[in-house]
């Protein structure tokens, strides 16, 4: 599946968006997918109005992933949450492990979302596991950014910004440890790496900047009717987003930046 925006561009990026999730009814319903949702949360935006942009899809919760010699034709990967647990060692996550290896060794980028963003830490040799804080951590979670940061060009959508930032969390699973050579980008009281970047081509967000509202009140129903979640825990939720919500255009605009800026001084 692909999306291409722009006539007569001067240049072109493609992107991969390897999904380790499977499309809920809801989303299914509301969006047509995932993958609608991503390429409209993290699609455009770049530097140059002038861009030919192509968005291709795979199951990576299905086995399904781009062939090897193929990762030279894009600028990026974009890795989704899951249900799964990123340090599981079932085929498909030890081949996107191989993979996230493979693209980082060839200096692409890639933005890791929620088990995103575990996976790459566990594909470049941190470590990840369940909260160590208990529990799940569900709503909209305020994140405060390092007092130092590294000097990268994508960074600078953080410069002006609040020290602090709201991003909507959905997870029972997290970093433990970020990878030798990462810099952890933010924190919480709840989650001590819920941001992390390797130079300037891999970041990780524990957070999901591509959800909206009622997204996540759609999975809340879900962990609540599965009992995953206890009623009184999914109306508290429920109540936070009414009262409310996340600094999403911002992550969305760090995502982007990320993706799309081609030059670096990292």
């Amino acid at each position: 599946m692909k999306i291409v925006a722009a006539d007569e561009p001067r240049t072109s990026r493609r992107y991969a968006l390897l999904l380790a999730a499977r499309d809920s009814e809801y989303v299914l319903k509301a969006y047509g997918g995932y993958f609608n949702v991503f390429v409209s949360a993290f699609g455009g935006g770049g530097e140059d109005g002038d861009v030919c942009e192509t968005w291709d899809m795979f199951r990576a919760v299905d086995g399904e992933l781009p062939d090897p010699e193929d990762l030279g034709q894009y600028d990026g990967f974009v890795i989704s949450g899951s249900p799964y647990d990123a340090y599981a060692d079932e085929l498909w996550i030890l081949r996107l492990c191989l993979l996230i290896q493979e693209a980082v060794a060839a200096q692409k980028r890639v933005l890791g979302i929620c088990f995103g963003h575990q996976v790459i830490c566990r594909a470049l040799g941190g470590r990840v596991g369940k909260a160590r804080r208990g529990g799940w951590d569900i709503g909209i979670r305020e994140v405060a950014m390092a007092a130092t940061l590294p000097p990268c060009r994508f960074l600078d959508a953080l410069r002006d910004l609040p020290h602090y930032a709201k991003i909507t969390e959905c997870h029972q699973d997290e970093v433990w440890e970020a990878p030798l050579g990462a810099d952890v980008l933010a924190s919480s009281d709840k989650t001590g790496v819920e941001m992390f970047c390797v130079g300037d081509h891999v970041l990780g967000i524990q957070g999901h900047p591509e959800y909206t509202n009622d997204i996540l009140l759609s999975l809340v129903d879900r962990l609540s009717a599965s009992q995953a979640i206890t009623v009184p825990f999914a109306e508290d939720v429920k109540r936070q987003l009414e009262a409310t919500s996340p600094d999403r255009e911002f992550w969305l605009k760090l995502c982007k930046s990320f993706l799309k800026n081609e030059e670096s001084y990292c």
